[in-house]
């Protein structure tokens, strides 16, 4: 009788929690060569970031890759999610922080730029977030466009909020209508308007259902969605989902999301808001949370954009590693092979 070690038992268990988060499409095979995939991913890039900059008003800037993690700009996510950390040697190995996202970052840089109200930035940003659960969807590297825009606090409201969504919607259109004339086997799927909700209307409309169910259910009967007021409690106690308190006023938030057909789930594109004022005094020992307290920072507008996820949207793939190079579990590599889903 063989014998099998606990350890061994312990690692094929993991290996069946990995492979639950793959999902392959049944006779799934994306049209595009690999090769084809990157200049198709380039296709995408080029366009929707000169729609996204011409609808808003923005002007592209550098940003950083790491930031000290005293100075209060590194984005705390969710509040859990560890920061990858490293020692500079000539500053006496002083401790930095690749960045998750520039949340906070680009309000800071809209004041140190000049900008005035009704114009703003954006940048490539790239970033690491080594707690990632990865799936069809998600990974450990981060690829996205920040934005961030001046607003005047009388513009701090739920229509200054929609106006902006929309705004950020119409480039998103253009840019499928851009690929649908360049690629013949991509048929446009977003509606003509993104339709408003608030996460507490969400869970009235489908009690019974997890956040995540019921933005798929939403999503599929409207083809794109905005939720509101992500990060607020609900009426059941609950949030729908976790946003850190700092940078984004849970009133005036939420995240842009599309059905999509390919992997018949809820796709999120877009997470935005307006964002806290000087009544915000979460994390107050912090030199950004100084800045704002003492009114030293401009109120705002911004978000993120994924652009992997946007690339995977557009080009119909069935997994982000098919659209950006990273790392994977050795059973997610040997699947994907299997089915024909070639990762970069």
């Amino acid at each position: 009788m063989t014998l099998i070690r606990s350890e061994e038992i312990l690692s094929h268990i993991e290996r069946m929690i990995d492979m639950q988060h793959l999902l392959i499409p049944e006779n799934y095979h994306s049209p595009l060569t690999i090769r084809e995939t990157e200049v198709a991913i380039k296709e995408v890039k080029d366009h929707f970031e000169r729609a996204l900059a011409k609808s808003l008003h923005l002007t592209r800037v550098s940003a950083p890759l790491f930031v000290r993690p005293e100075s209060g700009l590194n984005d705390n996510l969710n509040g859990v999610e560890r920061p990858v950390a490293f020692g500079v040697k000539e500053q006496d190995d002083k401790e930095v922080e690749i960045v998750h996202s520039l949340a906070k970052w680009k309000r800071y840089a809209l004041k140190r730029y000049g900008f005035h109200s009704g114009e703003g930035l954006y940048t490539d940003m790239s970033a690491i977030r080594r707690d990632e659960d990865t799936d069809n969807i998600h990974s450990i590297y981060v690829d996205q466009w920040d934005w961030e825009k001046v607003i005047s606090k009388e513009e701090r409201n739920t229509e200054t909020l929609e106006y902006t969504v929309n705004k950020v919607y119409s480039a998103l259109k253009d840019t499928e209508e851009f690929m649908s004339r360049r690629y013949n086997y991509i048929n446009p799927i977003l509606p003509d308007d993104i339709t408003f909700i608030t996460s507490q209307e969400l869970e009235t409309m489908y009690p019974d259902k997890t956040p995540k169910e019921r933005e798929y259910h939403f999503a599929k009967a409207k083809g794109a969605i905005f939720i509101k007021q992500i990060g607020k409690t609900l009426a059941s106690g609950e949030r729908h989902d976790g946003r850190a308190p700092d940078y984004d006023d849970w009133e005036l938030n939420g995240d842009i999301i599309v059905y999509y057909p390919v992997l018949d789930i809820a796709l999120e594109l877009s997470s935005m808001g307006i964002r806290v004022d000087e009544d915000c005094e979460d994390r107050a020992e912090l030199d950004f949370q100084k800045a704002l307290l003492n009114g030293e920072l401009p109120y705002t507008v911004g978000g993120g954009i994924g652009q992997s996820r946007i690339c995977m949207f557009y080009l119909r793939k069935a997994h982000i590693g098919e659209v950006q190079s990273s790392i994977w579990p050795e059973d997610v590599l040997d699947e994907t092979a299997k089915a024909g889903i070639q990762l970069l």
